[in-house]
């Protein structure tokens, strides 16, 4: 079977290619599905370039969540069916098949598109966690940079639901009227020299104690301009590929915290990751998550695909199909 495999740690476009391996067989509480479509994250990126949290032993196939269809179910495994559509996390899902533990696999409701299915758990219920473990109220103020990305977006979607008052921060001017036109209308670019005081406009002089930065390099010493003395900044992402600067007077005489976010290390319960990803599903079945994609590109132009997954202003995933 075909495969996006990769030898050595390095940049994403030119380590990794499209090479025959052996069609796995699942074990004990394990399902073999075959991919349709399978999304590209940031993260796997990372993971490709041996600087996230987990360095997979090589040779290694990349991907980390798909949509599928059922093909073998392995011993043990009686909730599922073969032919039936799947979502969730796994591993190795840049492939035409994968294993997947049985048990975190979703079935996907027939209403469900195929790109919402095969992006619905992991920047999704990622973009939940964080909210929830930070512990924010109704009324309260949040503001987030790269608010144009996957996870910002569902961050604005959430929290306004939720009665959270996200004030998202963008690079460009652009993205001001893209977010607009989704709905999301607390949006600064911070292009001009006078973003602050705009951002701070919005708030009517209410604190802002925490902040999610997806940037890293200077991101937090941007949130901290708007931010109130003795919040929170909680580092989920690291799009510059830059080492975070935090410089020591946020900490020293500001009194600002900073920590870190990773969805594989939750402070959660599995009951509350099981409810949230239950609401998930039902709102995406119900027509009222819907999650887009930008292109579409066969395993064998994996290195088209990651050139389209890092351009600007994309209006959503970049995905791979066999």
């Amino acid at each position: 079977m075909r495969s996006v495999v990769y030898e050595s740690f390095g940049r994403p476009e030119q380590v990794l290619k499209v090479a025959e391996r052996p069609r796995p067989e699942p074990g004990p509480g394990q399902v073999l599905v075959r991919m349709v479509l399978s999304p590209i994250h940031n993260h796997d990126l990372m993971t490709t370039a041996g600087s996230y949290g987990i360095r997979p032993a090589l040779p290694a196939v990349g991907g980390t969540e798909a949509l599928g269809l059922v093909e073998v179910l392995g011993e043990g495994v009686s909730h599922l069916r073969a032919g039936q559509r799947v979502a969730g996390g796994a591993s190795e899902t840049w492939a035409e098949f994968y294993l997947a533990d049985a048990a975190r696999l979703v079935p996907v409701p027939d209403g469900v598109s195929d790109k919402t299915a095969c992006q619905l758990i992991a920047m999704p219920l990622s973009a939940k966690m964080i909210l929830a473990e930070l512990g924010l109220k109704p009324g309260d103020w949040l503001v987030q940079n790269a608010a144009n990305g996957a996870v910002g977006r569902l961050v604005s979607r959430f929290g306004e639901e939720q009665g959270i008052r996200v004030l998202s921060l963008v690079r460009r001017d652009a993205a001001v009227e893209e977010l607009r036109a989704l709905g999301i209308d607390r949006v600064v670019s911070t292009e001009g020299a006078d973003w602050p005081e705009r951002a701070r406009a919005f708030t009517g002089g209410a604190p802002i104690l925490h902040g999610i930065d997806s940037l890293a390099g200077e991101g937090p010493s941007q949130l901290a301009l708007v931010m109130a003395d003795g919040g929170t900044i909680s580092s989920f992402g690291a799009m510059t590929n830059q080492p975070l600067q935090v410089p020591p007077a946020l900490l020293l005489f500001r009194r600002i915290t900073v920590n870190g976010f990773w969805a594989a290390k939750p402070r959660l319960s599995p009951q509350e990751i099981g409810r949230m990803v239950g609401e998930l599903v039902q709102d995406a079945a119900a027509g009222r998550l819907a999650l887009p994609v930008s292109g579409t590109y066969p395993l064998q132009e994996i290195a088209e695909a990651v050139k389209a997954s890092g351009e600007a202003g994309r209006s959503g995933k970049v995905v791979l199909t066999p």
